[in-house]
């Protein structure tokens, strides 16, 4: 018969800053030990001295006051996970925000555990489909890589997590989304778009709102991260968008200032680097021997005026296996997703790609980017512009084109080779812009209606043969004959 070790001492409460509460007559401490004042309201020891236990407040459900006992036990931290939280919106502790009802959980586990060690772990090789066509073609991303989005405000940041998930819905993927510091309308965004798209079948969202106490805020996504570890743990492949890494640090420093540690650089704390360090390796892809489940992280941060060199973004550009920078400049061009190709990187790169995109999406990085450049000279050029000039700005235009997508209308691999190979057999040098996005538009449905078997069998071998490059011309030759006459028709009609 086992015996549960019961212990428990009592604290007075000496005095209250804020988040944070003092507490003096505990004669044992340990870090991350639960804290209760009666009534609901729960702390984190967070820091102690020989005479005083510093306290982070998690839940405040009555006022605290001075003078006021605390009890704290050999109780830890854990927090509640299972296969149940799928579908739910959850906030730090992991409890309902939903009104749905109390979530069950399968077992408790651990905020703050290690992260999975090199040998538990195996090289990246399988790729997850975004389904945003600038990431899949040219900044790959593998499962169980980390992957940061960076960019000013409104420029489209969350927008690729929350394609990412969409994308995930016949994938297995389980998706979840963390919300930090974000407004309830912002939130309620991403709820009625999980909604409409039906993401909630294999996701889940972790909120700690703006409201929300620093302490919430700051633990929001360890709690996201030991939920996407039981499922990882058990073979499964995660996806977790953190929203956002700035506003983490920003609830960080708040509780490291009242607890009166000294401020570094930006009023920091010293220990950022590592807060989120021991965060992002928890994303990993695990060997066969564990399971072979993985974990994929999309932090996002946000700069002010692209300034990458501020102090959290450069801390996780280093941290991470390459970043995704959003140009504000881009963005009020029209050109979304806004994506900054000279300065984004993926640094698993083309080895988790399909093959047939690999071969496709090769030289479109520098063509985009001798074609960005050609359209500046050509702004300040007064005179005319020679034949081949015209050509290559005509087909960098039809390149942006493609590359351009709207938000919530994920793009699968079979489409991207199809628009991807068009582009570079010259198939679409001879259309305007007009009819390049009607191609892109209906290439899914006329692909589907007369050669589904293509699909198929791209989805199955993942490369180039004459088969597929045979199929690939008839239904791009059929399609551009059909756009063409469809625009005659117009047309004469008008005439």
């Amino acid at each position: 018969m086992s015996i549960k070790l019961q212990y428990t001492e009592i604290g007075i409460v000496k005095a209250i800053r804020g988040c944070i509460v003092i507490i003096s007559g505990f004669k044992n401490c340990i870090n991350g030990q639960i804290i209760k004042f009666g009534y609901g309201t729960i702390g984190m020891i967070v820091g102690f001295t020989e005479t005083e236990a510093q306290v982070l407040i998690i839940k405040e459900v009555e006022k605290i006051r001075t003078g006021q006992e605390a009890a704290a036990s050999v109780e830890p931290f854990n927090t509640p996970v299972g296969k149940n939280f799928i579908g739910r919106i959850v906030n730090s502790l992991g409890e309902s925000m939903d009104g749905l009802g109390p979530i069950v959980p399968d077992e408790m586990a651990p905020i703050f555990p290690d992260s999975p060690p090199i040998l538990d772990r195996q090289p990246l090789n399988k790729t997850l489909e975004t389904g945003i066509k600038v990431l899949d073609a040219m900044i790959p991303i593998g499962r169980g890589q980390r992957e940061l989005i960076l960019g000013d405000k409104m420029t489209g940041k969350t927008t690729f997590v929350t394609d990412t998930i969409i994308n995930q819905k016949r994938s297995g993927v389980v998706c979840i989304y963390c919300g930090i510091g974000k407004a309830r309308s912002s939130l309620a965004k991403v709820v009625q778009l999980f909604k409409d798209h039906g993401c909630f079948d294999y996701s889940i969202i972790v909120s700690a709102g703006a409201s929300t106490t620093p302490g919430q805020q700051y633990l929001a996504p360890y709690v996201a991260c030991s939920l996407g570890e039981y499922f990882m743990q058990r073979g499964q492949d995660v996806f977790i968008g953190f929203d956002d890494f700035t506003k983490h640090a920003w609830a960080y420093r708040e509780i490291t200032l009242l607890l009166g540690r000294p401020p570094g650089r930006d009023s920091y704390p010293g220990d950022i680097f590592y807060l989120h360090s021991k965060m992002i390796e928890r994303s990993c892809y695990l060997s066969k021997e564990k399971g072979g489940g993985s974990m994929t992280f999309f932090p996002i941060v946000e700069i002010l005026e692209g300034d990458l060199t501020a102090f959290v973004p450069s801390n996780l550009v280093s941290m991470t296996d390459g970043q995704i920078l959003l140009s504000a400049q881009l963005f009020g061009e029209g050109q979304k997703p806004a994506l900054d190709l000279g300065l984004s990187v993926s640094r698993v790169g083309s080895k988790v790609q399909w093959h047939a995109i690999k071969t496709l999406s090769g030289p479109l990085r520098l063509e985009y980017l001798q074609y960005r450049e050609l359209l500046r000279l050509s702004k300040l050029k007064t005179s005319g512009q020679s034949e081949e000039m015209k050509q290559k700005l005509h087909r960098g235009a039809i390149l942006t084109a493609i590359l351009r997508q709207d938000k919530d209308s994920p793009v699968c691999q079979e489409m991207q080779v199809l628009v991807f190979y068009a582009f570079n057999k010259k198939y679409l040098n001879e259309l305007d812009i007009d009819k390049v996005n009607e191609l892109q538009a209906r290439c899914f449905d006329y692909t589907a209606k007369n050669k589904p078997e293509l699909m198929k069998i791209l989805r199955e071998r993942k490369k180039l043969d004459a088969e597929i490059e045979g199929m690939l011309d008839t239904v791009i030759t059929g399609l551009i004959s059909e756009i063409n006459t469809n625009s005659s028709r117009v047309v004469s009609d008008e005439e």
